[in-house]
């Protein structure tokens, strides 16, 4: 079993602009500057959380929908004891700046990312 934690939330759209002023509008959101067509969301909580979200255009293979993020130590174990266990991979692992990233599809259909600090 791997240790890992809820850490962020993505929500695609395929009009993420709409939507950016949707959840400004009605929740307070605040946006941060779009980059790689991805809006973050800078939510005000505890000093302490590290949840972090964000809107963007979803992707030919998620077009609309939510998505959480799970944080684990090693994204290559995750992957793997998550297709052991009948996970399919929708993008494997991907490098940013400061993390890496993919996205699996469980069992039963639902959509999750795991990121992996550098």
């Amino acid at each position: 079993m791997i240790k890992g934690r809820v850490v962020g939330f993505e929500l695609s759209s395929q009009q993420p602009e709409k939507a950016v002023t949707f959840y400004s509008n009605v929740f307070g959101w605040e946006m941060g500057d779009p980059r790689w067509g991805y809006w973050p969301v800078h939510l005000k909580q505890g000093a302490d959380s590290r949840l972090s979200g964000g809107i963007d255009k979803g992707p030919h293979d998620y077009p609309h929908g939510t998505r959480i993020q799970i944080e684990v130590d090693s994204i290559e174990q995750a992957i793997s004891l998550a297709k052991e266990h009948g996970a399919q991979v929708v993008r494997d692992k991907m490098e940013f700046d400061d993390f890496y990233l993919a996205y699996l599809v469980d069992p039963v259909g639902l959509a999750f990312g795991l990121i992996e600090q550098k």
